[in-house]
């Protein structure tokens, strides 16, 4: 399992290496892409493998805890409903912002319409935040 960790950080540290070492130097698009291909191509096995031992173990030791072993899952799904809601309300920010910021420049009577807009998208957050907050009432 050691084994398997040490080399993906020092696969990490290499892909931060490459890219640090071809901003420095002009290089082409086709070079960039082969290296960041390579590098995503071994990665993500090695990824697949760590989590592939890692999972037993964490099974087993849920397993010999307490009676109330299952909570786990309850602080996985917190964590699941908070971050992917927080991932979707930035890319909605991220996108009607911007197409706000745009309509506003041309138009400046439609500022409150477009608050609107941008309110809903982070109204994404809020209620993944709500429920994280019943999941855990719950536990």
């Amino acid at each position: 399992m050691r084994f398997i960790l040490i080399s993906v950080m020092l696969l990490v540290l290499a892909t931060i290496g490459t890219g640090a070492y071809f901003m420095t130097t002009e290089t082409s698009g086709k070079k960039i892409k082969k290296a960041l291909g390579f590098n995503l191509a071994v990665y993500i096995p090695m990824m697949l493998i760590a989590i592939g031992f890692a999972v037993p173990e964490i099974v087993y030791a849920v397993s010999e805890g307490e009676a109330g072993g299952t909570s786990g899952l309850g602080f996985i799904a917190v964590a699941l409903s908070t971050g992917l809601a927080a991932i979707g309300a930035g890319y909605a920010v991220g996108t009607v912002g911007s197409a706000a910021l745009g309509a506003v420049s041309e138009d400046p009577k439609i500022l409150g319409k477009t608050l609107i807009f941008v309110g809903l998208a982070e109204g994404i957050a809020i209620y993944g935040l709500i429920i994280s907050i019943i999941i855990l009432g719950r536990l």
